[in-house]
């Protein structure tokens, strides 16, 4: 089983964009928190791990007009590992969180979010499967 649950807080303005076949497609970072004791030392240990999130079609279309830099959100989905040539010819793996649910988890007055009831409605909106080669990167 490939099953991925986060929440955290986005790092970006989501991005959106269409396959050549006309498949939306949003792309933003998510940053998770641990916070923990150090038992040795007592002091508080903060840690942030960042990932890359990808929603295809209607989930696509909602991320990007509901979700903002800022935004404390619930996500599900898997993993999904690819392999890309950067800029400078330099071959690079990478690991994508592609979700199939989202929740707004910001207060209905938050500035960081236009949570007007999209979080409820996209996990039943969710991605459909989306073939390999409809992926742009």
């Amino acid at each position: 089983m490939n099953k991925v649950i986060l929440i955290g807080n986005v790092g970006r303005e989501p991005e959106m964009t269409y396959t050549p076949s006309g498949s939306a497609v949003t792309k933003f970072s998510l940053a998770t928190s641990r916070r923990w004791k150090d038992k040795s030392t007592g002091e508080q240990k903060d840690e942030t791990t960042w990932f890359n999130i990808v929603a295809w079609e209607k989930l696509a279309e909602i991320c990007s007009q509901y979700v903002h830099k800022g935004s404390k959100i619930y996500v599900e989905g898997r993993f999904v590992f690819r392999e890309y040539t950067d800029k400078d010819g330099v071959q690079r793996r990478a690991f994508d969180v592609v979700i199939n649910e989202m929740e707004m988890l910001d207060s209905k007055g938050s500035n960081s979010s236009a949570n007007s009831g999209a979080g409820a409605a996209a996990g039943a909106a969710g991605a459909g499967e989306v073939g390999g080669e409809d992926f742009p990167f």
